[in-house]
């Protein structure tokens, strides 16, 4: 690992102007006593940066108190401690944490979590510098260095009145934000490298990143910060033997963004890079037997009309043969000529004129035209014999019989 890359004093890695900003910062916080207030989003590394600052003085103990851990009704316990006798199973006297930093250094990690009454005995401690036990009657000096970090707006949540005000100007001294990852993503192969070099330390096998795995972590946004990318990492170590990793070793959590990364370097290969000319194969002479076996159905059943029966003695196949091979190659259902088989929409059904129709989707008129029923058949009252004839659906059976009226009048006009 390149020196300048990680400062041996502060522990951060990169060289981006973000990281530099900050190692400048935390220098400067080094030299004073006066409260550091550290924000930014979960996973930034605020602790190490708090720790950092500590590292560079070195003086007394450095404590850090989790505000979201603590449990509402022990925190003043756990906080300042207790004499014994204060409460039942007191049995003797206990320490809290603010004691335990007294010359040092105290980090108060997401005091925004921190209930709105233990922000007044909070203040109280910043604003005197002492504190009182639980149950004790004399209050106790000390000395610390306050460090509070926080990823939510407290500007925020004193306009909401979650948080109060007077505690936040107590904080607001010696400010620090800690860009996300997303804003200094030049850091990321060094950061990766790190914790490579990490995991090797700690017995996982040596690794290292395929190009293209490596563009794709640096086009993710890494909403869990420099955490998400330490944790996919290791993930990625225990998982994996040596050698090169790739793009399907990435988790679960992971493989969208790696699809539609791939698909957008993709995109923007075929648009910067010229096209060229492709020339297709000359078709062959040769006709597959599945092309020929549906060509032949289909003049087949053009032949009777769409009979099934009919079709499958022609061929000379049953008729459950028949249908397999009609639903096999896509023939289930039409009764159209053979040119059917190549992909045409055809219908035998005339239209309004007596025409076939083609295309039935395009034409305007299949709404209005009629329809061929079965044959009909009706007594002849000149001959009195049975007389077969198709009928129109849409006609009437009052126009039909007067036309036949017509021509019997005609034929045998009256006396």
């Amino acid at each position: 690992m390149n020196q300048t890359a990680v400062d041996c004093t502060h522990g951060l890695v990169g060289q981006s102007p973000e990281i530099g900003s900050i190692r400048r910062l935390i220098q400067k916080a080094s030299r004073n006593r006066l409260p550091v207030l550290l924000l930014g989003e979960t996973g930034t590394g605020k602790e190490l940066v708090a720790r950092a600052i500590y590292n560079a003085n070195g003086h007394g103990q450095y404590i850090p108190i989790d505000c979201g851990s603590l449990v509402s009704p022990l925190m003043g316990s756990d906080l300042f401690g207790y004499v014994k006798g204060a409460f039942s199973g007191a049995d003797t006297d206990k320490r809290g944490l603010i004691e335990l930093a007294d010359g040092g250094t105290a980090l108060f990690d997401e005091i925004g979590d921190l209930p709105f009454e233990m922000q007044v005995k909070l203040l109280r401690f910043l604003q005197e510098g002492e504190f009182r036990a639980v149950g004790a009657l004399h209050s106790r000096k000390v000395d610390i260095r306050i460090i509070a970090a926080t990823n939510r707006d407290l500007r925020a949540e004193v306009a909401a009145g979650r948080f109060r005000e007077d505690l936040f100007y107590r904080l607001d001294v010696f400010v620090i934000h800690i860009p996300p990852l997303r804003e200094h993503k030049q850091d990321i192969p060094l950061l990766i490298e790190h914790f490579l070099d990490q995991a090797h330390a700690s017995g996982l096998p040596a690794l290292r990143l395929g190009d293209e795995l490596l563009a794709t972590m640096l086009s993710y946004d890494w909403p869990g910060n420099i955490r998400e990318l330490q944790h996919c990492l290791d993930r990625m170590a225990a998982l994996s033997s040596e050698g090169a990793l790739q793009t399907a070793d990435l988790p679960s959590a992971l493989q969208p963004h790696a699809a539609s990364s791939g698909l957008r370097r993709l995109s923007d290969a075929v648009e910067h890079e010229p096209l060229r000319k492709f020339e297709t194969a000359p078709k062959s002479p040769v006709v597959s037997i599945a092309d020929s076996e549906k060509h032949t159905i289909a003049n087949a059943l053009a032949a009777t009309g769409g009979e099934r029966g009919k079709t499958a003695r022609l061929l000379g196949i049953g008729r459950t043969t028949l249908y397999r091979k009609m639903n096999e190659y896509g023939l289930e259902g039409r009764t159209c000529p053979a040119r059917l088989a190549f992909g045409i929409l055809c219908d035998l059904r005339p239209d309004a004129d007596g025409r076939p129709i083609r295309e039935p989707h395009l034409d305007p008129h299949r709404a209005q035209r009629p329809s061929v029923s079965h044959a009909r058949f009706e007594i002849d009252p000149l001959t009195s014999r049975r007389v077969d004839q198709p009928q129109l659906l849409t006609g009437s059976t009052a126009a039909g019989s007067s036309v036949r009226r017509k021509c019997v009048s005609r034929r045998h006009p009256a006396k």
